[in-house]
């Protein structure tokens, strides 16, 4: 997908997320809206969902996609990364990433973005993998951040 095509799908699921998202003020079926219209209308999306922070450490909430690793090990993984940095990580080939955590050999490569409540504390990490290598680029860390900033309520 080029990139002003991929802009334009981004936007049309903004535009959904802002008709969808004011039906409810829950924070958790805001976020299980949002991965769902992204895991299935981003090509490519092999596994979409949240990670929450919780007690420090993090653990499997709303996705979409294969069964998932129900809580990812104290600062390995991309998520981690993600969240330690407190910014997006973007990994182009998973198989590179020192203490990768591979929960389905099919992730080949892997974007996650911290999640922000409504006070702007890091409470989970949104976490995307792709089965195709090089997926994710700027246009996606834009934009996945732009469709956080939408769950807060």
């Amino acid at each position: 997908m080029d990139r002003q095509a991929k802009i334009d799908r981004y936007d049309r699921i903004i535009a959904q997320l802002k008709t969808l998202l004011p039906k409810s003020s829950d924070e958790q079926a805001r976020m299980a809206t949002a991965v769902a219209l992204l895991h299935h209308k981003m090509n490519h999306f092999f596994w979409t969902g949240f990670y929450e922070l919780k007690d420090g450490r993090l653990i499997v909430k709303l996705y979409q996609g294969p069964v998932a690793c129900m809580e990812l090990p104290k600062d390995t993984g991309v998520c981690w990364a993600a969240v330690n940095a407190a910014k997006p990580v973007i990994v182009p080939d998973v198989h590179e990433f020192p203490d990768h955590i591979a929960c389905d050999s099919r992730s080949q490569s892997e974007i996650c973005v911290p999640y922000r409540n409504a006070d702007g504390d890091i409470t989970a990490v949104l976490d995307i993998d792709s089965d195709v290598l090089n997926n994710f680029d700027d246009i996606d860390e834009m934009k996945l951040v732009e469709i956080l900033a939408l769950i807060p309520a």
